[in-house]
């Protein structure tokens, strides 16, 4: 008989002996960046028994199996309220994979390899802006807190740079769901990130010289349906986090730009969506403008964090199930990430926030968030904001490429790393929880306008990130 000295028990209490704490790190084993920075793998941080789904819940959940009503109870302190409703009483069926160990299956590589070439470089200045550490001067790439030591640093360290690339623009589908599942809109839009600092592939890097104080652009343009088609909105970040972004649109039916304010981050950009710019990549705001922030403490999770993509299915759109007409949730796939961060934060400076918190899940191999509940002003759970990623590589039996498609940057007009596989989100499944509207949006090759996926091009900004480029966009 086999008797391990770090079973289920132990991993038990390892993390109520973290619950509460301001600062904890990663790791049960080692120190998890130390063996990530050393073998490129989390494997040696863990025990065995910490990446076992079926040791934590005793053969109820199985890598290779699913999670339906007729096991979520197994598995309930590990899913988030929206999870469990959607699979308890919606239809909802999960199903279950391995635990990613390799962390460049994670993140993209070229991110991933910055992240460790500035290892221990990043700090914070007197406002709790992120700078190389003893200067003033903005981040030079990767994620600048990879063993984060407090809620500000995890938060920090993801707002920065959201998609991990130097730029991108993605083509999204949506559809918008009555609670019986019925889609009530049909929305394609490209979404476009492009950052002047913190640049790890695109020259001149780390900054493009004149905007070392932005942050990042990011560009919206919806490509149908006729009537919503060529409306586009334009945020402008500033670096200082303290500051509000400049949130301009441009709307077809007045043929002009206008600005927007600031409290417009809470509500939906077009009718039927729950999609608030507050929610995007969880952290939809500068992080100063939020605050109070808390560390709840760090738990093993299950969710989307890798073997999301649908690269198989026609046009890569995934199979769905669940609510009345059979197709109110995408089917996904979950793995036991065996700690996440469980931050706290507060929406300090928005007085007619809709929101009184946000509670993100951030998985630390990588920081990445993996889901977001919102609460509103009475402090109820009001919304779920839950994402699946993956690298781009449709994998077989042994994760062997041989049997599907691979997309590399070079197939989306990358000018460095041209063979690196592609890493981003994939699915988000964005729920009302108190009014059963769910919004489901999702990566795919093309929309309406022949726009398709491109990373790391610097004609981006040029063509997309301005104010006379989203006029000429609308017209």
């Amino acid at each position: 008989m086999h008797i391990s000295d770090f079973d289920k028990g132990y991993t038990r209490r390892h993390f109520m002996e973290s619950a509460g704490k301001a600062s904890v790190g990663a790791g049960m084993l080692a120190p998890l960046w130390d063996t990530i920075c050393r073998d490129g793998d989390i494997t040696n941080a863990y025990p065995e028994e910490a990446m076992s789904i079926e040791a934590i819940t005793d053969g109820k959940v199985k890598v290779g199996g699913k999670i339906d009503a007729s096991n979520i109870d197994a598995v309930r302190d590990l899913v988030d309220p929206g999870v469990y409703i959607q699979c308890a009483q919606q239809g909802r069926v999960i199903d279950v994979v391995p635990t990613e160990t390799d962390i460049y299956k994670l993140n993209p590589k070229h991110y991933i390899d910055a992240t460790m070439k500035n290892s221990g470089k990043g700090g914070l200045d007197s406002k709790g802006n992120v700078v190389v550490k003893g200067t003033d001067k903005p981040w030079i790439g990767g994620n600048p807190f990879p063993n984060a030591a407090n809620a500000h640093e995890v938060l920090a360290g993801h707002t920065i740079s959201w998609g991990r690339h130097d730029s991108l623009l993605f083509p999204v589908w949506e559809r918008d769901k009555a609670p019986s599942g019925k889609t009530l809109y049909r929305y394609e839009f490209f979404w476009i990130e492009d950052y002047p600092v913190g640049r790890t592939t695109l020259e001149p890097k780390p900054y493009v010289p004149g905007k070392e104080n932005v942050m990042r652009h990011n560009a919206i343009l919806f490509t149908s349906p006729q009537d919503v088609r060529g409306s586009s909105f334009l945020n402008i970040w500033p670096y200082d986090q303290s500051k509000f972004p400049d949130f301009f649109g441009y709307l077809p039916a007045f043929k002009r730009v206008r600005r927007f304010p600031t409290n417009q981050r809470f509500e939906p950009l077009l009718p039927g969506s729950t999609f608030f710019l507050t929610d995007a990549w969880m952290t939809g705001d500068p992080y100063l403008t939020w605050g109070n922030f808390k560390l709840v403490g760090k738990i093993p999770w299950l969710g989307g964090a890798s073997q999301c993509w649908s690269g198989s299915k026609d046009g890569w759109i995934h199979d769905r199930m669940g609510g009345e007409s059979g197709d109110k949730y995408f089917a996904s796939s979950f793995e036991l990430i065996p700690e996440c961060y469980v931050v706290d934060l507060e929406p300090i400076a928005y007085p007619r926030a809709p929101y009184s918190k946000k509670r993100i899940w951030f998985d630390a191999r990588t920081m990445t968030p993996i889901t977001m509940v919102s609460f509103d002003r009475r402090g109820e759970v009001w919304k779920q904001w839950e994402a699946g990623f993956d690298y781009y590589e449709k994998r077989g039996a042994g994760h062997d490429p041989v049997t599907g498609p691979i997309w590399k940057m070079g197939d989306c007009g990358a000018q460095q790393h041209k063979d690196d596989v592609i890493w981003s989100w994939n699915y988000v499944h964005s729920h009302d929880l108190q009014s059963d509207y769910q919004s489901l949006l999702q990566h795919v090759p093309e929309i309406a306008g022949g726009y398709k996926i491109r990373l790391n091009d610097p004609a981006l900004y040029e063509n997309y990130c301005t104010m006379s480029a989203i006029r000429r966009l609308g017209t």
